[in-house]
């Protein structure tokens, strides 16, 4: 099975080889036909701390780095 990768943007790059990104989807809702916008937040894995906050940012699926780490940054 496929890895899924995500695109977002960084919020966070306090903690050591760790970036907080958020992931924004839109969907139209089902009853008010209007688009909605959702985001929700993914700790990834950044290896040489080379992310800052602002930057857009693919990540990919991953084995378990942490407690919280299930995602990995894809170099671009």
């Amino acid at each position: 099975m496929p890895k899924r990768i995500l695109q977002g943007t960084v919020t966070s790059d306090a903690n050591a080889q760790t970036v907080t990104v958020s992931v924004e989807r839109r969907f139209k809702h089902p009853l008010l036909q209007k688009t909605v916008r959702k985001s929700k937040k993914y700790r990834a894995h950044d290896e040489n701390n080379s992310f800052k906050v602002g930057d857009t940012v693919r990540i990919q699926e991953c084995p378990p780095r942490s407690k919280t780490k299930r995602w990995e940054v894809i170099a671009e």
